[in-house]
């Protein structure tokens, strides 16, 4: 007959984030929401010529250090899903890299490669 295995309280806490206060769930909600209302406000003038991606990648603002590459890389016109996951392949990219993670190696060959 199995044993159901021990608990202690020390490794059923070891997991859980510290309780927040309903004001710093509030404030964390509308930081989020800014964030992707710039974000969306970008990939729209990225989508209307407005802005350029080069900029973007070499010195992101804040709000898009957390957004996906491939996803930002789809803002850009004439830029699809097949022609992106090229894009990222020949650079060396996971579709899955924020721009805030990529290295200064994979910055400069993404900016390049789109450049040409």
């Amino acid at each position: 007959m199995p044993v159901a295995p021990e608990t202690s309280s020390k490794s059923a806490s070891a997991g859980l984030t510290p309780e927040r206060s309903r004001a710093q769930r509030l404030d964390a909600l509308e930081r989020a929401n800014e964030v992707r209302m710039r974000r969306a406000r970008l990939k729209r003038d990225l989508k209307a010529g407005r802005v350029r991606i080069h900029p973007l990648l070499l010195d992101p603002p804040h709000c898009l250090k957390t957004a996906k590459v491939f996803d930002l890389l789809l803002s850009v016109p004439k830029y699809g899903r097949v022609k992106v996951n090229r894009v990222l392949t020949h650079c060396r990219i996971s579709p899955s890299k924020t721009v805030d993670g990529l290295s200064e190696r994979q910055r400069n060959e993404l900016v390049s490669y789109l450049r040409r």
